[in-house]
């Protein structure tokens, strides 16, 4: 049988729920595909911090190279701040395992209503390939005259050629086995003038060798603005780690519910382990209710199938998701109905 060794990191808030959720989902389809996951669990997270005083023991992070893939729930609390929270877990996970694609996909679900009126699942089927160890949150800056009066704070955004020019890649060679091979690139050369000029610069350069592909380059603004309303004109996208974050989103929430939507921070290389999480937040306001929707989680899960190599299975996974949102007969609040975490799970398992 083959064997996945999973590193499983709950998190905070609502993150627990919904993953306990993707792993009852994915332990339910691991025996009838020929496979184990091999699952420990680690504390990390704000609670581990206002214990110890860090987000995660010293050298843990280490201990995270051995595995096949992580598999992360959420971060963020009220009792710690969130650069804290972010700066201390979440993000040196990314850079230390050189995770430098975020693949978020954001497709209207059969079933799901999007609050873009009239608008279906053929409208809206769209993917991210967003930067993820450099860029705005590059972690380069800091305080100066910290306290006084004439206070300062900078945040400088970095960017490499080689940084951009393989993440782009990425999205070019995505957007080439999609049917619309069409790939818009999120900059703001008109304001930004080094960084994203230096953008614009590697995407076009990388163009000429995707001849197959159209690449168009919209300012971020103008493709926010495009995703709303014109949803169906977008495919793959392309952009530095701000704009993918927020531009993700707002494709999440088009897409019916951010409660949805997975998201995969990969090493193509493969020389690190990569990992998966809902893109949602800790959802404090709902955290301990057991209402929070595990989809995101459960549909992240099957991404890591896929990227272990157990594709059948991880198709498996999203058809179930796509049959369960399809019938509508359960429906966590955030999808309008009043189904619980532990409702949508079981759903999910019987509908494998």
């Amino acid at each position: 049988m083959r064997t996945h060794k999973i590193a499983a990191i709950p998190g905070d808030g609502i993150g627990p729920e919904v993953l306990a959720a993707g792993l009852s989902v994915l332990e339910a389809i691991e025996k009838s595909e020929g496979f184990q996951l091999n699952t420990i669990q680690f504390p990390w997270g704000s609670n581990f911090y206002l214990q110890h005083g860090r987000m995660v023991k010293e050298g843990g992070l280490e201990s995270l190279r051995g595995f096949d893939a992580i598999y992360f729930g959420a971060v963020g609390s009220k009792e710690v701040p969130d650069h804290v929270t972010v700066w201390d877990l979440i993000l040196p996970i990314r850079q230390k395992f050189d995770q430098y694609v975020n693949l978020r996909p954001m497709r209207l679900l059969p079933g799901l209503k999007s609050p873009l009126g009239g608008r279906g699942p053929s409208d809206i089927d769209m993917v991210c390939v967003r930067e993820n160890t450099e860029g705005e949150y590059a972690g380069v800056g800091g305080f100066v005259h910290r306290g006084r009066a004439g206070e300062m704070a900078n945040e400088v955004a970095t960017f490499t050629r080689a940084g951009i020019e393989r993440v782009a890649r990425f999205a070019f060679e995505l957007a080439r086995t999609r049917p619309r091979k069409l790939l818009a690139s999120a900059t703001k050369s008109n304001a930004l003038r080094h960084s994203m000029v230096l953008w614009d610069e590697v995407v076009e350069e990388l163009a000429g060798q995707f001849p197959d592909v159209t690449c168009r380059k919209y300012h971020v603004d103008a493709l926010a603005a495009r995703m709303v309303t014109q949803p169906d004109s977008v495919d793959v996208i392309v952009a530095s780690n701000l704009f993918g974050d927020i531009l993700t989103d707002l494709g999440a929430a088009i897409s019916g519910s951010l409660g949805t939507a997975p998201s995969g921070n990969l090493d193509p290389t493969r020389k690190h382990p990569s990992m998966f999480e809902p893109i949602h937040g800790s959802a404090p306001d709902i955290a301990g209710k057991g209402i929070a929707n595990p989809i995101g989680a459960v549909w992240a899960g099957a991404m890591m199938l896929d990227h272990l190599g157990e594709k059948k299975a991880a198709a498996r996974v999203v058809s179930a998701i796509e049959k369960v949102t399809a019938e509508g007969r359960v429906r966590t609040p955030d999808l309008g109905g009043s189904a619980n975490t532990t409702d949508m799970t079981q759903a999910l398992i019987d509908a494998l």
